[in-house]
């Protein structure tokens, strides 16, 4: 009975021994279909990195197409808005200077008109001019400045000199004005030449 048992064992042994070895082959063939399942899937991986690439280099090539557009654009919207702005600044003295042309007739004719006279009709002619100067002027937004008797500020007024104040009421004050200061639509366009009282 101990031999049988014995006998039996070692037949199990073999038995047990083949299937085993029928098992590795199978582990080897799948061995060698994941190796080559692996090398599907990294094919595919490379296949959609390369369409990745292809999609943001083109995404690229759109932008950088995008952003020279864009910095035409504001090139040419400089150069328009430069080129505007001196045209601007043509007509504006145009416009300025046509307004003016009629007070240079007016001095003409006064001119031509005091040549004439022994008498002040000059004086005349020539207040009459300067009202009418003064008046086209002030329409075209420009407006003098008093300074006489003010507080001195730098901002508005360009002092010339310094004198003793003839009374303690004008110490730092404006004595006298030299050349009217000017405003052309609340921006001063020149400040008032003052003499100051110390």
């Amino acid at each position: 009975m101990f031999k049988k048992f014995i006998k039996m064992t070692s037949k199990d042994k073999t038995a047990e021994q083949q299937p085993e070895e029928v098992l590795e082959q199978p582990d080897n063939v799948t061995d060698f279909a994941t190796d080559e399942s692996q090398e599907v899937e990294n094919e595919g991986q490379v296949a959609d990195n390369q369409r990745d690439t292809n999609d943001l280099q083109q995404q690229l090539d759109e932008m950088k197409d995008k952003y020279m557009r864009m910095f035409a654009e504001f090139d040419n919207y400089k150069k328009r808005s430069v080129r505007e702005k001196l045209d601007f600044m043509k007509t504006a003295a145009q416009d300025t200077l046509s307004a003016l042309l009629p007070v240079l007739d007016d001095f003409d004719r006064a001119k031509k008109f005091a040549e004439g006279k022994a008498d002040n009709s000059w004086d005349t002619g020539v207040d009459l001019v300067y009202q009418k100067l003064y008046t086209v002027l002030r329409n075209k937004g420009l407006e003098a400045m008093e300074s006489n008797g003010a507080s001195f500020d730098p901002e508005l007024h360009e002092a010339i000199t310094e004198i003793p104040a003839p009374t303690e009421e004008l110490k730092g004050k404006v004595v006298d004005t030299v050349e009217k200061g000017y405003r052309l639509n609340d921006k001063i366009i020149r400040h008032a030449k003052v003499v100051v009282g110390k």
